[in-house]
């Protein structure tokens, strides 16, 4: 349940790494849904990932940080996280 007072956003995230595709994409959905987030992947290679994330800010929180741990096989070197229309203008890259 979400609290009044928490900060919605809808927020692009661009995952870079040695990235294990087939196993890291259901991982990223489980993670989401147990978060209570929307998301939808738009992008899926070896070296990037891109999907888009909607919910309050301290999940989409985190949400990067367990990206940038994920699953065994997985190396995440950096996350690209932006927002999508109205979401802000500011526009944060954290290495992991």
């Amino acid at each position: 349940m979400t609290e009044p007072h928490q900060s919605y956003s809808r927020e692009r995230l661009t995952i870079l790494g040695d990235l294990e595709a087939l196993s890291f994409v259901p991982w990223i959905r489980r993670h989401a849904a147990k978060l209570g987030l929307s998301q939808t992947i738009s992008h899926t290679s070896s070296h990037r990932i891109e999907l888009e994330v909607a919910g309050p800010v301290d999940l989409i929180d985190m949400m990067e940080l367990g990206c940038s741990l994920g699953p065994f096989g997985v190396w995440v070197e950096t996350i690209h996280r932006s927002p999508i229309d109205g979401g802000g203008d500011q526009v944060r890259d954290r290495p992991s």
